[in-house]
């Protein structure tokens, strides 16, 4: 699922990239009877919410209305699956994060990642940090690594009671909170 900007609709999308728009979002396309190497993981919207994004558990990148396409890692080998995306600043690039830690910077900055690391449990998710251009990766039981971007918690040691599925930055830019 993702939010328009102005969190007047939203965009939900399955698997075989069917997409379907409650509220004030608008449709820009989908996947839907294309085939797919790998099912949809991830959709995020632009910033200007006049478009979106899905990337696939294979890194396959699929772009919509005015989301840009600047790579992706569709046909390469990865050694986990890619379970989320976030936009650049501006929307002008991508990350993508597998679920071992490992970040792949299309159009962006690459700040790091965790990558070869030992993790608690698998990550599942990247937000941009809107005041600094860094980004936050999560894990299932809540640990946060923050990359060009303030640390600012995690509940990675205590846990939570049930799997975290995402992180979202505040529009302030001045925090996240777990999804």
């Amino acid at each position: 699922i993702a939010s328009t900007p102005d969190g007047g609709g939203y965009w939900l999308v399955n698997g075989s990239g069917a997409v379907s728009a409650p509220g004030a979002a608008q449709f820009y396309g989908s996947m839907a009877g294309h085939p797919l190497v790998s099912p949809i993981a991830h959709i995020m919207s632009s910033p200007t919410g006049h478009g979106y994004w899905m990337v696939a558990a294979d890194g396959g990148v699929f772009c919509f209305g005015d989301a840009g396409f600047y790579g992706s890692m569709g046909g390469q080998h990865l050694n986990m699956p890619v379970v989320s995306l976030s936009p650049a600043p501006g929307g002008h690039g991508y990350w993508l994060v597998a679920s071992d830690g490992g970040v792949f910077a299309f159009g962006a900055p690459f700040y790091g990642s965790m990558g070869g690391q030992y993790l608690n449990k698998p990550m599942v998710g990247i937000a941009l940090d809107r005041a600094t251009g860094g980004y936050w990766l999560v894990a299932s039981e809540g640990g946060v690594f923050a990359f060009s971007t303030p640390f600012l918690g995690s509940t990675g040691a205590t846990g939570v009671g049930s799997p975290v599925l995402s992180l979202d930055a505040t529009a302030s830019g001045n925090g996240y909170r777990f999804i």
